[in-house]
């Protein structure tokens, strides 16, 4: 897939793995949507690259076929990659008090990075259905967001690792559900990545987690995870698959 000269749209585009992507899409030279919440830094980053930046809330449909619609105003819409992020409640099934973990936040962690996830990959999937086809009937490619906790998720995750492990079932059937329309579906499974989202507890998190790294002995970076997912897109025969991206780490139970 030729990323020069296609629209592109990134949800979640102004956090740590999103404005990576853009960056490296933009210098490809993608005409790109960032659709996030954050509206200061998506202005600010679409003043700064030439882009277009939309206020979206990758829960809400209206809101994300804004987004769509925007950047199929752009050119023909060959790309979508889902870096959003949401608020996440964790703690153990049983707590020290005896009680039951809160169906609540369940829910909601679940609305934010399953659901959305859905509503997302849906919507692009029917813009990217509108274009016109490519060489051997490629129309595009959506790239998804998943985690390693939802391979071997963490004590307190439970409903962080659902709501990955459901991002990383749905990959391959929405491939093949996509097949017909030349449009390839890919997840991404990051490790430990250090990105602003952490704040000041960064330094603290490298040097809780390098050790535990085999290699190489760090944690990943953002622009780790937007090389793969240009590699992703260039490369037509990456379909129905989710991708470690993890140094080789495999999560401890804490």
């Amino acid at each position: 897939m030729q990323i020069d000269g296609g629209s592109a749209l990134v949800v979640g585009g102004t956090g740590g793995l999103g404005e990576a992507t853009v960056r490296r899409l933009h210098a490809a030279g993608a005409r790109i949507v960032v659709a996030d919440v954050a509206d200061d830094k998506g202005k600010e980053l679409a003043s700064e690259l030439g882009i277009r930046y939309v206020h979206t809330d990758a829960t809400d449909e209206d809101s994300v076929r804004a987004a769509v619609e925007e950047a199929e105003s752009l050119g023909p819409l060959r790309i979508a990659v889902d870096t959003h992020g949401g608020p996440a409640t964790g703690g153990r099934l049983i707590g020290k008090d005896g009680k039951a973990l809160a169906l609540d936040g369940f829910r909601t962690t679940i609305e934010f990075y399953l659901t959305a996830v859905f509503n997302v990959l849906r919507l692009s999937a029917e813009g990217i259905a509108r274009s016109e086809p490519l060489e051997e009937g490629a129309r595009g490619v959506i790239v998804t967001t998943s985690s390693i906790a939802g391979y071997e998720g963490q004590i307190g995750q439970l409903p962080y690792a659902a709501a990955k492990g459901g991002v990383a079932a749905i990959t391959l059937v929405a491939a093949r559900d996509l097949s017909p329309l030349g449009i390839r579906v890919v997840s991404i499974a990051p490790g430990t990545i250090n990105t602003p989202a952490y704040g000041q507890n960064a330094d603290k998190l490298e040097a809780y987690w390098s050790p535990q790294i085999p290699f190489p002995k760090r944690m990943g970076r953002s622009d780790e995870y937007a090389k793969l997912a240009v590699s992703i897109i260039e490369n037509d025969y990456l379909n129905g698959e989710v991708i470690r991206l993890d140094g080789a780490l495999r999560f401890p139970p804490r």
